[in-house]
């Protein structure tokens, strides 16, 4: 594969698979397949999402990507090269911020950033990293002193030492206040448009919907779907969602309602109920919609408690693929 003209990332038949072994004197467990049969394509230049919930695999995907784990089978390719053969040049072409990254405390972060730069043979210039993430008054400030924003993005500056050519970010702004989180999408951004690629994983569906050109939907271990978000919106029944719940008391409750009822209410495409005892409604036409549906609820003597609505988001996506929200376990 000529190296120029490669894709950032590419993965056949990736499966990882840990054997449950706990040694001499504890019962072996099953073993858990995290990881079953991926395949992806990500381009050069583009911010690809990973989305599943917790125990989905997207993150032990990202850490095969990365090199920290060695896949049961299937092949990694990077920038058209390969970690059994290339790992010195690819770890001065990639960058990695996890999630949580312990930082030294005891270091300033302009002694941390030198540090760093010290790895890399052409890094990035101290003064154009600490202005990428709005350090520039804090280089003299102890790590340990820093806000959970300003660790992260210091964090993050520490992956962009070396001007990498792909940029995995694992959950970046969890935890995160709204500012910090737009910082953290502002660097992105900036890392973008200098050419770079960005491998993302969130639970943000904000988040992915603004930075991705494209998203992987992964459950239990397997792609369920890729697409732009855009794409992958479209393609559900109804472009607006009603959520309704009814007043709780033992003659009113969600139960009063079934999902066949409200599925044949004029422009209700799909209707589900959550654990919570609330009503998703994938609709067209939400004005009419609305007004159908308060309808039929007025037929069977329902109270309402709340109601509303809003635009399909990459949220209805996943419930729609999988059956249940992103974020759940």
């Amino acid at each position: 594969m000529n190296q120029q003209l490669a894709p950032a990332v590419v993965c056949r038949g990736l499966r990882k698979v840990y054997d449950g072994r706990h040694g001499l004197f504890r019962k072996p467990s099953p073993s858990v397949v995290a990881v079953d049969g991926l395949d992806l394509v990500i381009e050069r230049g583009e911010c690809f999402g990973l989305l599943g919930p917790n125990g989905s695999g997207k993150t032990t995907t990202v850490e095969m990507l990365e090199g920290l784990l060695a896949p049961t089978t299937g092949e990694i390719q990077l920038l058209g090269l390969q970690w059994a053969t290339a790992e010195q040049a690819l770890r001065e072409r990639v960058g990695v911020a996890l999630q949580e990254t312990h930082l030294p405390e005891k270091l300033m972060v302009e002694e941390l950033l030198t540090l760093f730069r010290s790895f890399y043979r052409t890094p990035r210039p101290m003064a154009d990293l600490l202005a990428d993430v709005e350090l520039e008054e804090k280089r003299r400030a102890w790590v340990g002193k820093l806000s959970g924003g300003q660790r992260q993005r210091l964090a993050i500056a520490c992956a962009l030492v070396g001007e990498p050519e792909v940029l995995f970010l694992d959950e970046p702004t969890t935890g995160l206040d709204p500012q910090s989180r737009r910082q953290v999408w502002g660097l992105v951004a900036g890392y973008r448009a200098r050419g770079g690629t960005v491998v993302l994983t969130t639970h943000y569906m904000e988040e992915a919907e603004r930075l991705c050109d494209r998203v992987a939907i992964v459950d239990h271990g397997k792609l369920v779907r890729v697409g732009s978000p855009s794409e992958l919106i479209a393609a559900l029944p109804g472009d607006h969602v009603i959520e309704l719940e009814l007043e709780k008391n033992t003659k009113n409750t969600a139960s009063a309602l079934t999902a066949d009822e409200l599925g044949q209410v004029r422009f209700v495409k799909e209707a589900h109920l959550s654990a919570e005892g609330v009503w998703s409604l994938a609709v067209r036409e939400p004005e009419h919609a609305v007004a159908a549906v308060l309808a039929l609820l007025e037929s069977k003597g329902c109270a309402l408690g709340r109601l509303g609505t809003r635009k399909a988001s990459l949220e209805d996506v996943f419930v729609a693929l999988t059956g249940r929200h992103l974020r759940d376990g």
